[in-house]
């Protein structure tokens, strides 16, 4: 009896000891997969950095503006066309007499009466550069031979004078507006002069020299030999 418990307990024995031997066999096992997990941990922190340079540049900063100058210099675009344009505008000079080709109509919006009533002088520039008109013509009566040979007219100025900048082909208008002759035939002024009649007119504008300018269908009748000017203006009038 007391054999078999000795053999019960040295089998019991041999058991334990071999549970533990499993026991730590599997424990063994798991500390080689704890340490394979932990083994990608420094791939990832390596791969962090890479995954983050890309952006470390900032390429935002270095893109270029629509006009295709980079960002940090886009003012200095608008500035260089403003200036040129103010450039171009300020170096116009003024109209020289052989730049201008005039001529001259009668005007649609005219005194009641059998005279010219009013006509428009129409300025274009014929040569290949940008010039400047400005102020009040000038007007007087003269025949169909040298523009020396003419009559002053009394010229009332009306509006402000400003600068007019002529392209090459352009246009620009004055208007002149006469004391008006009445009646039938000859006709006649209300202040009691004789109506005075030219073929032709000699217009002048400040720093553009004089023009000669006659009307298509007619000559130019008038009293008092008095004149209303406008200002030499970009906008036709009527």
């Amino acid at each position: 009896m007391q054999y078999g418990n000795t053999s019960r307990v040295a089998a019991s024995a041999l058991g334990l000891i071999a549970a533990a031997l499993a026991l730590t066999a599997c424990q063994s096992d798991g500390g080689d997969s704890t340490a394979g997990t932990s083994s990608t941990a420094p791939t990832t922190a390596a791969a962090s950095p890479t995954a983050t340079s890309p952006t470390s540049p900032a390429p935002a900063t270095s893109r270029t503006s629509g006009a295709g100058t980079p960002a940090s210099g886009a003012p200095a675009s608008p500035a260089t066309a403003t200036s040129a344009t103010a450039t171009s505008a300020g170096t116009a000079s003024k109209c020289a007499v052989t730049a201008l080709k005039a001529r001259v109509y009668q005007a649609a919006n005219r005194p009641v009466g059998t005279g010219t009533g009013a006509a428009i002088v129409e300025f274009t520039n014929v040569s290949g550069k940008p010039c400047v008109l400005m102020g009040h013509p000038t007007v007087a009566g003269a025949g169909n031979g040298s523009p020396e040979h003419n009559t002053p007219l009394s010229v009332t100025p009306t509006g402000s004078a400003s600068s007019v900048r002529v392209a090459p082909g352009g246009k620009a208008w004055v208007k002149l507006t006469f004391v008006q002759v009445q009646g039938e035939g000859d006709g006649y002024c209300a202040s009691g002069a004789d109506p005075a009649v030219y073929p032709t007119l000699v217009v002048g504008l400040p720093g553009a020299g004089a023009h000669q300018v006659a009307l298509s269908d007619g000559e130019f009748a008038e009293c008092d030999n008095k004149v209303t000017a406008t200002a030499v203006s970009a906008l036709k009038p009527s």
